[in-house]
This record gives C-alpha cells, sequence and structure tokens, in this order.
C-alpha cells in the first residue's frame, strides 16, 4: 500500500500496542477503520463519552491507498484537527504528529468529563446544605439590611 501524500510504500509498525501502516518519508499513519477507535481506548475506552467523531466534512484532496477513492476530511471531535477517511469505511489518514494530537485531545476530554462530574458532585453537595429555603431566597436575604 503507497502513501496517499507522498506514494512512498507504507511500512507496516506497532503504535501504541496497534498494527499500522506508517509512510517512512512523510511520517502520516494509516489507521484500517477500528484502529482510530482502539488508538482513542489506549487514554479512554468509554465511546458514549467520546462524543462525536466527524465535524465540518468537506472533500478531501487525497485517496484512499486501499480502494483509490476520493477520501472525505472532517474536524475531529470538533476540533482543529483535520483527518482524513474513506468513505467506504476503508480507514483513516493522520497527516504526521496527528496521532499525537489525537490522544492528547482524548486525555483532556477524559480530563474535562472528570472535572465537570467533580463540579456536579460539588454543586449538589452546596444546594443540599442551602436547606428546605430556596436558594433564591437565602440570595435575597443576603442584600437585605
Amino acid at each position: 500500500m503507497n502513501c496517499p501524500r507522498c506514494e512512498a510504500q507504507l511500512k507496516v509498525e506497532k503504535y501504541k500496542g496497534i498494527e499500522v501502516d506508517r509512510c517512512p518519508e512523510c511520517k502520516g499513519l494509516w489507521l484500517d477503520h477500528p484502529e482510530l477507535d482502539q488508538l482513542e481506548d489506549t487514554v479512554m475506552d468509554d465511546d458514549d463519552l467520546k462524543g462525536t467523531m466527524e465535524y465540518a466534512r468537506r472533500a478531501s484532496e487525497i485517496s484512499c491507498p486501499k480502494c483509490g477513492v476520493l477520501m472525505t476530511t472532517f474536524n475531529y471531535r470538533a476540533y482543529n484537527l483535520p483527518i482524513d477517511y474513506c468513505p467506504d469505511e476503508h480507514g483513516f489518514w493522520l497527516d504526521k504528529g496527528e496521532e499525537e494530537r489525537v490522544l492528547e485531545l482524548i486525555k483532556q476530554r477524559t480530563k474535562d468529563l472528570k472535572r465537570s462530574s467533580n463540579a456536579e458532585v460539588e454543586w449538589g453537595k452546596f444546594l443540599g446544605r442551602m436547606g428546605s429555603r430556596s436558594f433564591m431566597e437565602k440570595v435575597k436575604d443576603l442584600f437585605k439590611g
């Protein structure tokens, strides 16, 4: 299989325990269709919490190295990270360094979800301490002189 960017022969290698195809010239990475999810799972394996993967789809400038069909580009999980994929679900093309960016974004998503969950717990505790009177009644009391 040849690189969709520079036509060099892709080399099979292991990355994060996943067998991938990497270009020795431009350092891009081909992930077969399930392998992008496997890559994300090295950081976060709850697919329901990952959210939608594809935003702002548009035509790509490269073709699938497996079938030759023009690929589609999308913004990965609403970030400014364009990833190309085969519309026939053969796989994803990540340019040099994009696999590391995917992992960074999933790690950040995990941190954000933990912070959000902790904030909800603390808010619940706060409201529980407020007692039977409504929150707004207590705020009004603060302004009574």
